[in-house]
């Protein structure tokens, strides 16, 4: 007797990420977003280890299209298979959706190149995001000469093909040690790369951003010789002082309450 077996998965279809969540996001920080997530109780969730490839190149928001990479073998891994059209490393390329992360799980190899510089341009002309990878980038003055944002461990200038295989297209990955699933949305700043299921991304913008806003206040108190006692963290009296604060249109000098 044939058993039939229905798999089922908690990832959300629906597109997670609207225009107002991105621009909620754009205005954080990555090490805000990894600590309202904590308080949710996710602890792996910042992609530690990578760094931009331009130290002034643009925040990063978008929802993770995935390319996983295995080790090569040289029967099947040559710069001739570049000349496929099959090929899952051009494809992904050519497939990650505008407004998208692409993802590279590289198994932390630096070995060879996760992506070079003619990749890059024709990811920035199809309006992609940007770029991580656990491994490394080729030709990296002129990707960041593109302006696509993009976050690596450190160079790798040698061929893909003497290292990385690509094998899987918009599959569930690791990349620096962190799950990421088709659609999560991925997070790049200065700090780092971090990355929010995406069920819960609207729910973490809201509190990241009412985060951020109170930092501001909190860094204008310290700046005029307050203690962190009693301001940072919020604490319900302080919590007070900075909606009064709002409430006045937000006054460099503090006035008397």
């Amino acid at each position: 007797m044939t058993q039939h077996i229905t798999i089922t998965t908690t990832q959300n279809t629906e597109p997670a990420l609207t225009p107002e969540t991105k621009d909620q996001l754009m205005q954080v920080g990555s090490a805000n977003v990894a600590n309202v997530l904590l308080k949710r109780g996710f602890k792996n969730v910042m992609m530690l280890g990578l760094s931009q490839v331009s130290a002034d190149q643009p925040r990063m928001v978008g929802p993770a299209y995935t390319l996983r990479f295995i080790p090569a073998r040289e029967d099947l891994d040559s710069m001739a298979t570049y000349q496929r059209d099959d090929n899952k490393h051009r494809r992904a390329i050519e497939e990650c959706p505008a407004g998208a992360v692409l993802v590279i799980d590289a198994f932390g190899s630096l070995q060879a190149s996760s992506m070079g510089d003619l990749m890059a341009a024709r990811l920035k002309y199809r309006n992609v995001t940007g770029v991580v990878t656990d491994g490394g980038f080729r030709d990296s003055a002129d990707i960041a000469a593109t302006g696509l944002p993009c976050y690596q461990v450190h160079n790798a200038p040698p061929a893909t093909p003497i290292a990385l295989h690509p094998v899987a297209l918009n599959e569930p990955v690791g990349c620096a040690g962190v799950a990421v699933y088709p659609g999560d949305i991925v997070v790049g700043d200065v700090d780092g790369v971090v990355v929010i299921p995406q069920h819960l991304v609207n729910e973490v913008a809201d509190e990241a951003l009412a985060v951020a806003e109170y930092e501001e206040f909190a860094a204008l108190r310290i700046a005029q010789g307050r203690p962190l006692f009693g301001l940072f963290p919020a604490t319900k009296e302080s919590t007070q002082e900075y909606h009064r604060w709002v409430a006045s249109g937000r006054p460099e000098q503090e006035t008397s309450s």
